[in-house]
């Protein structure tokens, strides 16, 4: 292993790689980032300070409120946070880095949280705006991932649990004319798809500019959407989880999970075409396929046989959402699709927003090595990025409009995280994860070798990966050592869990843990349990390959 890669690690001055700043606020912001002792070095100095570069934009997106809380703020022309995306998704990312921030960022929501049990759709510096509901990934996720993950503050999960529920009764008496029991949209902006084919011949905003209320003079609203649907069910699963944490019953929040997804399959899901579609006010599919598929499986929606079928005649298609800088926004086979992203549009470009929230979906089928075809090319496009724009060209990975914009930075943050960092999950795992961006534009070389470091609990954690090896150091001294294409789970303390094969081949070699060599094969997406001094497959699930038609 490279000692000069692990020196430069050690080495890191944060305040020296992320430059000068805009704002005297961003120095405490850059001190909430040191408390996280995240560091990232490669081989390649093109991506080194790529990666240094989002550092120091983030914290351009980072403001300050009342008091000494700080917010995330979309970034770029969003001068503000938005539900769908900065109060959700991106704060969930942000919640491994800066969990503070995120924290304040999801209470604003709750703060200014209407009377009668609306959320705002975004907060700005304008103040709380409540024209439409404008929500994709479920806010309830989100608040859960954050409170496993940083210490379990009762008191916040409570203040976000009442509120989510006053605002899933917001939904329930207003969202759902048609008695149908799905959530309708009554607008373009309810699903922040702006531009998309989706909602063409629909206004852009609800009637009156009143988000309980539609144009009762179009020929098509309201719809049964898919997504808003989706959401509720998550928000209603995560709800109950919530509830029996505060010690109360979560079965009403269970029962009416399970009326989501019944609704949403009664009236949504074509089985012909195996994907979700908006009903209009006459009961015909809107047959537009876009990413509305991927945000419900996002929501956890099916199980993995139902997820590996979305993967193969969709997600992973390369005549529908899998170009070559996935994934698109409509379907690439569709006649309305446009590819071009220099404006901000949902008609075809990739949108980081869609990027950012695959990975769970993906995960929570196990499905890890599909997911790392869907990470290369997104981090070889970054690794260009000057901007940090918010939508992609699916064809050339250039970055289009806007700039500064959190999601995208979040993204390279995230993906080098889970492609070879260490990156805490679920509360009480570990992922050490022995891959390297690998060169798929042009033979340009991302990396041939990075290193990583984390604080957990005290504990300072570095990885150094290369096309062979990884090895894990423990508070700077060597600790485990394993083969490249495999994930090592620990618990917070770094005791060995399991293994997860990364790559679609099979890998044999062994792993050395306090003192011994402990062999073993693993295939892609295997997981193998270690118990009583070796291993034993848990789960091996294969792997689905790409498609073409």
């Amino acid at each position: 292993m490279n000692s000069e890669v692990l020196k430069r690690l050690r080495d890191i001055n944060i305040e020296d790689r992320v430059g000068t700043l805009k704002k005297t606020e961003d120095l405490l912001s850059v001190e909430r980032w040191k408390q996280s002792g995240t560091a990232f070095t490669a081989s390649s100095e093109e991506l080194e300070d790529v990666y240094y570069s989002a550092l120091h934009k983030l914290m351009d997106c980072i403001v300050p409120m009342t008091g000494n809380s700080h917010v995330l703020h979309e970034g770029g022309v969003y001068r503000g946070s938005w539900l769908e995306s900065t109060g959700t998704i991106s704060s969930e990312l942000l919640s491994r880095f800066m969990p503070d921030v995120a924290e304040a960022t999801f209470l604003l929501f709750a703060d200014y949280q209407r009377e009668d049990g609306l959320i705002p759709y975004k907060i700005t510096p304008a103040g709380p705006a409540y024209r439409q509901i404008q929500m994709v990934t479920p806010l309830a996720r989100s608040v859960w991932n954050h409170y496993v993950l940083n210490g379990r503050d009762r008191n916040f999960l409570s203040r976000m649990y009442h509120a989510m529920s006053r605002f899933d009764d917001w939904l329930a008496t207003r969202r759902d004319t048609r008695g149908t029991g799905c959530v309708e949209a009554f607008c373009t902006f309810d699903t922040g798809h702006d531009l998309s084919p989706r909602f063409w011949h629909i206004p852009d905003t609800p009637h009156l500019d009143d988000a309980a209320q539609f144009n009762p003079d179009s020929p098509l609203l309201p719809l049964l959407a898919p997504d808003l649907t989706a959401n509720v069910y998550c928000q209603r699963l995560y709800l109950s989880r919530m509830a029996g944490e505060l010690g109360v019953s979560g079965a009403e929040w269970s029962a009416k999970a399970v009326a989501s997804v019944k609704s949403l399959f009664s009236h949504c899901y074509d089985e012909a075409d195996a994907f979700f579609y908006d009903r209009d006010r006459k009961g015909r599919f809107v047959r537009v396929q876009s990413d509305v598929l991927l945000r419900v499986l996002a929501c956890e929606v099916g199980d993995r046989e139902f997820f590996d079928q979305a993967l193969r005649r969709y997600l992973l298609n390369t005549s529908k959402f899998f170009a070559k800088y996935p994934f698109t926004s409509i379907a690439m086979d569709d006649p309305r699709f446009d590819p071009f992203s220099s404006y901000n549009t949902w008609a075809g470009s990739s949108n980081f927003l869609s990027i950012i929230r695959a990975p769970h979906a993906f995960e929570h089928h196990g499905r890890y090595v599909e997911l790392t075809w869907v990470m290369q090319p997104i981090l070889s496009a970054l690794s260009r990025m000057k901007r940090f724009g918010q939508t992609l060209s699916p064809w050339t990975g250039e970055e289009g409009y806007t700039d500064t914009y959190s999601p995208a930075i979040l993204c390279l943050l995230d993906y080098i995280e889970r492609l070879c960092g260490i990156l805490p999950a679920g509360g009480e795992e570990l992922w050490f994860t022995g891959l390297l961006p690998y060169n798929m534009d042009h033979g340009r070389e991302l990396a041939h070798e990075t290193g990583y470091r984390r604080v957990v609990d005290g504990t300072v954690y570095e990885l150094l990966t290369n096309r062979e090896t990884a090895v894990i150091y423990r508070d700077q001294a060597e600790y485990m050592c394993f083969p490249f294409g495999v994930r090592v789970v620990t618990d917070r303390s770094g005791r060995l869990q399991k293994l997860i094969g990364m790559s679609v081949r099979t890998i044999e070699g062994s792993i050395s843990y306090l003192g011994q060599s402990l062999p073993f094969i693993i295939k892609g997406n295997e997981q193998l349990e270690y118990t009583d001094g070796g291993f034993s497959s848990i789960s091996d699930i294969g792997v689905v390959f790409p498609e073409y038609r």
